[in-house]
C-alpha cells in the first residue's frame, strides 16, 4: 500500500470568521474562503483543475453545483463530499489523492456550513448519527441527545479512573478555560472571551456533568485549501506545507452492542491515529507532533483524545491537564486557536478550519498563538458518538 507522504502540498488557504454570520449567505462564505486561498497561493480561479466541496446540510441539492455557481468555476469536475464531522477533512483528502494520482496538478477543497439561520440547533440526533435521518427541520429525538451521549463518556471516564464529581468537573473545566484563552487570541473565532474556572464550574448544566462551557456552539463558516503536486509547490510560495498522512477510520457500530465498552475511549480515534503515525513515519507522537487541532465538541472528548492519540497514558489526562501539557506553553499545544469550543462547529467547514490553523502554525504566521519550532501539525475530527464514530486524523509538516 502506497503512502500520500510528501506527494502533495498545500500552497494556499483561506478561512472566514466563524460565528453568527447573519449578513452572509452560503455563497458569501464560500467566496471569501476561496478567494483568500487563491490570493494566498498566488493563483487565479482559472488555474483550478478540479474541486471538492464539503458540506453536511447547506445548499442542497447534493452536488457540486453550489460551489460552481458561487465561485463561477468553468465546467471543471466538482464533487460534493459528506462524511459527518470529518466532511471538510475528507474533501481535502479526496482532492489530495486526485493530485497524488497525477490526474490533476492543482485542486481546490472547500468546506462550508451555514447553520445559524437554518433552524438547526446542536449536533445531530440519534437517527442522524445512525444514518437513518429523522425529520429535517427538528433534529430531535425523544430518547437521545448528543450532549447526553458524550455525558456518558464523561461519567464512564470518571468511574473507570476513580475521579469524584468535583475532580472530574474541574478536569473538564480546565480544558474549557484553556481553549477560551486561545480563542481570545484568534480574530476569526466565534467566541473571543476568556473564562475562569469558577465560571465554567457554575455554568448551567446541559447534560451532567457537561455544563454550558463544556459544549461547543453552533456557527457559520467556511475554509478552503489550494493543493498541488509537491514538486510544484515552491513555484507558488517559499513555505508550502506538505501532507504527511491522511487517515479516516469508520467504526462498525459495535460499541453499542459490546457490553464491555465503557465509553472511556474511542476505538476509531486510536485506529486512525495509529495509521496516520505509521504513514507519516512518526514513532513518538507525544514528542514529534508540534501542535494539534482536535474535535472538542465537548470538553470530555478532548480529554479522551489525549489518550486515544497516545499523547498521555490511559487515565492520566487529569494530571496532564493540571500540568499544562496541552496549553500554548506546554510541550504539545492543543487547539491553539480555541478549537470547536471557540469557533463553534459548522460541520462541513471544521476540518479545513483546523487545517488552516496548522498551516499558519507551520509557516510561523499564527501571531500571539504561535508555537515554537513547529514541524508537524495534526488535525482530528470525530463524527458520530462514542460507540459508533467516523474519525479523521491528518498530519502535515515542513
Amino acid at each position: 500500500m502506497q503512502s500520500i507522504k510528501d506527494r502533495v502540498a498545500i500552497v494556499g488557504m483561506g478561512c472566514t470568521k466563524f460565528g453568527e454570520n447573519w449578513d452572509m449567505s452560503p455563497i458569501d462564505l464560500m467566496v471569501d474562503a476561496a478567494y483568500e486561498a487563491y490570493q494566498d497561493a498566488g493563483i487565479d480561479p482559472k488555474d483550478i483543475q478540479a474541486a471538492w466541496y464539503g458540506t453536511f446540510l447547506s445548499m442542497m441539492p447534493g452536488s457540486g453545483q453550489p460551489l460552481a455557481a458561487a465561485l463561477k468555476l468553468q465546467y471543471i469536475p466538482i464533487t460534493r463530499v459528506e462524511n459527518m464531522c470529518a466532511t471538510g477533512s475528507d474533501a481535502l483528502r479526496n482532492a489530495a489523492y486526485a493530485v497524488a494520482a497525477g490526474v490533476y496538478d492543482i485542486a481546490l477543497a472547500v468546506g462550508m456550513e451555514k447553520l445559524k439561520d437554518s433552524g438547526y440547533s446542536g449536533l445531530p440526533d440519534s437517527d442522524m448519527a445512525m444514518g437513518t435521518f429523522g425529520a429535517p427541520n427538528t433534529f430531535r429525538s425523544r430518547n437521545f441527545s448528543s450532549p447526553g451521549g458524550f455525558a456518558l463518556m464523561a461519567t464512564g471516564y470518571f468511574a473507570k479512573y476513580g475521579l469524584n464529581p468535583q475532580e472530574g468537573k474541574e478536569m473538564l473545566g480546565r480544558i474549557a478555560v484553556k481553549n477560551h484563552h486561545n480563542g481570545a487570541l484568534s480574530p476569526k473565532a466565534h467566541f473571543q472571551k476568556e473564562v475562569t474556572l469558577e465560571q465554567v464550574l457554575n455554568a448551567p448544566i446541559i447534560a451532567w456533568p457537561l455544563g454550558l462551557f463544556d459544549c461547543c456552539g453552533v456557527s457559520d463558516g467556511a475554509a478552503a485549501a489550494v493543493i498541488c503536486r509537491a514538486d510544484m509547490a515552491k513555484k507558488f510560495r517559499p513555505d508550502p506545507v506538505y501532507i504527511k498522512a491522511l487517515q479516516i477510520a469508520v467504526g462498525p457500530n459495535e460499541g453499542f452492542m459490546d457490553p464491555s465498552y465503557d465509553y472511556s475511549w474511542v476505538q476509531e480515534t486510536y485506529e486512525a491515529g495509529k495509521k496516520a503515525y505509521a504513514e507519516a513515519g512518526i514513532k513518538n507522537p507525544r514528542e514529534e507532533i508540534s501542535t494539534a487541532e482536535v474535535h472538542d465538541c465537548f470538553s470530555i472528548t478532548e480529554a479522551v483524545i489525549y489518550e486515544d492519540l497516545q499523547w498521555a497514558k490511559r487515565g492520566t489526562a487529569k494530571q496532564e491537564i493540571e500540568a499544562g501539557s496541552f496549553s500554548l506553553a506546554g510541550d504539545l499545544p492543543v487547539n491553539t486557536d480555541g478549537g470547536l469550543k471557540c469557533f463553534g462547529h459548522p460541520i462541513g467547514a471544521s476540518g479545513l478550519r483546523m487545517m488552516y490553523e496548522e498551516y499558519k502554525q507551520l509557516q510561523g504566521k499564527a501571531g500571539p498563538r504561535q508555537v515554537k519550532d513547529c514541524k508537524f501539525g495534526l488535525t482530528h475530527n470525530l463524527g458520530g458518538i462514542p460507540g459508533s464514530a467516523t474519525v479523521s486524523v491528518l498530519i502535515v509538516g515542513l
